[in-house]
């Protein structure tokens, strides 16, 4: 399992599995292959909503982290 946060805030967002962390690896723009952080628009979340690929699982922990804001950065860790 890997763990999701709010990058700012360090809250745990919640788990996620490896093949939805494949998902978002695929889909969002990475700096270096060591990155482990994404920022995320709503309309992106909503994008991945969508998508027959993306879990509903996956779309409610990213949403978890918006609440009212437009925009989440988040960060990823996996579970020892």
């Amino acid at each position: 399992m890997v763990k999701v946060f709010n990058k700012a805030t360090n809250e745990l967002l919640g788990r996620i599995s490896e093949d939805e962390l494949k998902f978002l690896q695929d889909q969002l723009e990475e700096e270096g292959t060591n990155d482990r952080d994404y920022y995320l628009r709503r309309e992106t979340i909503d994008e991945f909503a969508a998508s027959a690929d993306a879990t509903e699982h996956l779309v409610t922990v990213l949403k978890t982290g918006l609440r009212s804001d437009e925009a989440v950065e988040i960060r990823w860790e996996r579970d020892v």
